[in-house]
């Protein structure tokens, strides 16, 4: 599922000190050129030299205009240039893909919530608005599930891939080198192992690489 983006505003690129140092400045420069045209408009790279992880962006709530990533380029460069783009292009893909306002039944009942409940204030009528305040909370918590879903990481990998294959990449190559980024990534930032999750993504990804054990039964004697 490729993210709508044609409401994001404005892009930029943060560079704090850390990124003058030698080389950071071109590789910010590159990570955006891999990036979708209209998903430059949102992104805002910032490098975080002190942070634990390699690459983070907070979730995107309804009134975020732009998309923050923060980057610890001092670990990313542990990461071949093909995994980096891969990684980065991948964490831009999911948080672009959050979307809030989409034309679905839950965000209809939200609206519809909360238009019941101005309605009935002015009627002065409690009961009303506690009746038109909980669907609203019942469709908002569903869109949150939704784009909390597990569902919605596999979708922000498969856009991933769509994007790099229009940047040169196979799908194949493209999926090798993104499930590679995933397990480095768990090991640079000295993690017990993968999370649920990423194992079922990283399993996905084998199948699109054509290296999952599913699609290499072993030979019959």
């Amino acid at each position: 599922m490729q993210p709508n983006l044609a409401t994001c505003p404005s892009h930029s690129v943060v560079l704090d000190e850390a990124s003058f140092m030698p080389g950071y400045e071109p590789e910010i420069r590159r990570l955006m050129d891999m990036l979708p045209a209209s998903g430059r408009m949102c992104t805002k790279l910032v490098s975080q030299p002190t942070q634990r992880q390699v690459i983070s962006t907070p979730f995107p709530l309804p009134w975020m205009s732009d998309r923050p990533v923060s980057i610890n380029f001092d670990q990313l460069n542990q990461l071949t240039i093909e995994e980096q783009d891969l990684l980065v292009l991948r964490t831009v893909c999911w948080s672009l893909g959050i979307q809030w306002f989409q034309p679905k039944w839950y965000q209809g009942m939200v609206v519809v919530s909360a238009v019941g409940i101005a309605i009935e204030a002015v009627q002065a009528d409690p009961v009303g608005v506690i009746v038109a305040g909980a669907l609203g909370a019942i469709a908002g918590t569903q869109i949150w599930r939704d784009n909390r879903s597990t569902q919605r990481e596999l979708d922000a990998d498969t856009s991933a891939l769509a994007v790099a294959q229009r940047r040169g990449y196979t799908e194949a190559t493209a999926a090798r080198f993104l499930l590679s980024a995933i397990e480095k990534v768990a090991q640079i930032e000295q993690r017990s192992g993968l999370t649920f999750v990423e194992l079922l993504r990283c399993q996905n990804l084998r199948t699109i690489a054509g290296t999952s054990a599913l699609n290499n039964p072993p030979d019959r004697p």
